[in-house]
């Protein structure tokens, strides 16, 4: 058998291995346009900050060392041209010597990846304004940097390259403003959570400029003005796009095989096209969200190893499936650490879902233990059934410890309800007995079983004025007095028994205090006296983050940046 694969990287190089492993006589040629077939995508911006040193440190496998391993015979600057079902074989050209030729092959895998989107603007092509998606881009950013010196640079797209690389840069030294379409920053997050991203990367000193458009681009004074629609341009001394990327499937297009969303790959759960003995992975493929059941794109190197080893399994007369991804995902925001899994409150309402949420605001590991420092987690489930349906944390220590564990939780079926039941390790070092996802569950059983209500930060407006409801802040006086919500009243949550006589118990209460525990006390003793409460899930803490957060924006979209 005849294997040839079009593109390494993650998926293609990972199925590449798999294949010799299960067949030893199979012939497996790997074609890759760039000069590297496999290598740590991920890595790329800390090379560009200098975090990674060596230049060969993001090269998981040379041709030479694949080879040698696995007896797989990778063409690096090798690009396939076309593909030929009819007669099994694909045209190639070698990028370095011109030479064309066609290669047959019995299976024949699509690994080509996504390209940077590119939009048709003004400027396009300045040598001042860079891509960031494979090694030789890296290498072309780097040496820009060393040599031309830079003092500033504009990122246009706040995505996880974007905030990568934004971090790189300043940590060179360099003045860096991201712009985004959207109003905030990454996002498979919600906007109320992007807000404590936000305010990480303001810390560190990156400018954003959220809620605006790129139109083009000029050189000017040595540098580039980056135009803006309806906004004065931004000048940096140099640019760079990472607005997303497409899937690169021309190839696929040309050769008739059946395409999806986005122009990508049409596989089935086996990875193959509708084309016989084809098969497709990676970032090119539409795949099934498996929290929505709908057709995604899900661009990331978890998902694209798993798909190339289940395509080589059935390569090899295998019967393996991938039944589709939940997105989960992390990144690094300086100090910070941003985590999401299954689908966000946003995306589960525009999918016609009936939600609900809490917010919570637990510490790292137990209170007691020195260095525990507090995250924040939203949790989203539908309010019928409890279902769970995705997560969002932010924070510092355990971040991504949690993420996963309610990435299973998801991908298992649980309720959210079930989280409370979860036997999860704990040792005051790492977490209290009372794990940060076991409070979670705590807290959606109580709003199941009708123990507790909530109202939310989008309720808040409608509420201040009210005359016929209370609005209680159960904070001690030094809290409040440090910043509060007017109109909310206060009286300490350990006063409150004996000064229910100040409160008119007829009408409805909503409670607040710093993170929600208080004031969820607060309303168990109201409840206990015949009160209809309500309890503010996130807390006050949160509330003032994402309020702070939507005056900046608002600000910089009135004055044209960043606060």
């Amino acid at each position: 058998m005849k294997v040839v694969i079009v593109g390494g990287v993650a998926g293609g190089a990972t199925a590449a291995a798999r294949i010799r492993r299960l067949d030893e006589q199979a012939e497996i040629v790997v074609f890759e346009r760039s000069g590297y077939v496999s290598y740590a995508n991920c890595g790329l911006p800390y090379y560009i900050g200098g975090v990674i040193e060596r230049r060969e440190d993001l090269t998981l496998q040379t041709p030479e060392s694949f080879f040698s391993r696995f007896r797989v015979s990778m063409k690096v600057h090798h690009e396939v041209t076309a593909i030929h079902p009819e007669r099994r074989t694909v045209s190639v050209k070698n990028l370095e010597t011109c030479e064309e030729f066609e290669e047959k092959y019995d299976k024949l895998l699509l690994a080509p990846g996504a390209k940077p989107a590119q939009p048709r603007l003004p400027g396009i092509g300045m040598d001042k304004l860079f891509t960031l998606r494979t090694v030789e881009d890296t290498f072309r950013i780097r040496e820009y940097i060393d040599s031309k010196h830079p003092k500033s640079a504009v990122l246009a797209g706040g995505g996880f390259i974007g905030l990568e690389l934004a971090e790189n840069l300043r940590e060179l030294g360099m003045e860096v403003t991201i712009v985004q379409q959207l109003n905030h920053l990454m996002n498979p997050f919600d906007s109320d959570m992007a807000a404590f991203i936000h305010n990480e990367m303001r810390r560190h000193g990156v400018k954003l400029l959220l809620g605006h458009t790129v139109e083009g681009f000029e050189e000017k004074d040595e540098g580039v003005d980056v135009l803006l629609k309806d906004k004065k341009p931004l000048h940096a001394d140099m640019v760079v796009m990472a607005i997303g990327v497409t899937p690169d499937t021309q190839l696929a297009k040309d050769a008739g095989l059946k395409l999806g969303i986005k122009g990508s790959i049409l596989v089935n759960e086996r990875m193959e096209t509708s084309v016989s003995d084809i098969y497709a992975v990676g970032d090119a493929v539409q795949v099934k969200n498996y929290v929505t059941g709908e057709d995604a794109l899900i661009s990331l190197a978890g998902p694209a190893n798993k798909q190339g080893r289940i395509a080589a399994d059935n390569i090899c007369g295998g019967d393996s499936r991938y039944f589709g991804s939940g997105a989960t995902s992390v990144i690094k925001v300086f100090d910070m650490t941003a985590a999401t899994t299954g689908i966000s409150e946003t995306t589960a309402k525009e999918a016609g879902i009936d939600t609900d949420k809490v917010i919570l605001s637990p510490m790292s590991h137990a209170g007691y233990y020195p260095g525990g420092k507090v995250m924040t987690m939203k949790v989203i489930f539908e309010k019928d059934t409890c279902r769970l349906l995705g997560a969002q944390i932010v924070g510092y220590d355990g971040v991504d410890k949690r993420i996963d564990v309610l990435a299973v939780s998801i991908q298992a079926g649980l309720k959210a309800t079930q989280l409370k039941d979860l036997d999860l390790a704990y040792a005051p070092p790492y977490s209290s007995a009372k794990d940060p996802v076991n409070m979670a569950g705590f807290m959606i059983e109580n709003i199941s079983k009708g123990i507790v209500k909530q109202f939310y930060l989008e309720d808040v407006p409608k509420l201040l004025g009210d005359e016929s409801v209370i609005l209680l802040d159960v904070r001690t006086p030094e809290e409040y007095n440090g910043g509060h919500i007017d109109g909310f009243i206060n009286i300490p949550v350990d006063h409150l028994r004996e000064r229910l006589g100040e409160l008119d118990l007829g009408k409805p209460v909503y409670v607040m205090c710093q993170s929600g525990l208080r004031s969820y006390i607060a309303a168990r003793i109201l409840a206990g006296h015949g009160c209809d409460c309500y309890n503010f899930t996130g807390g006050f803490r949160f509330y003032d983050a994402v309020m702070n957060d939507r005056c900046l924006v608002e600000k910089a979209a009135a004055c044209g940046m960043d606060q």
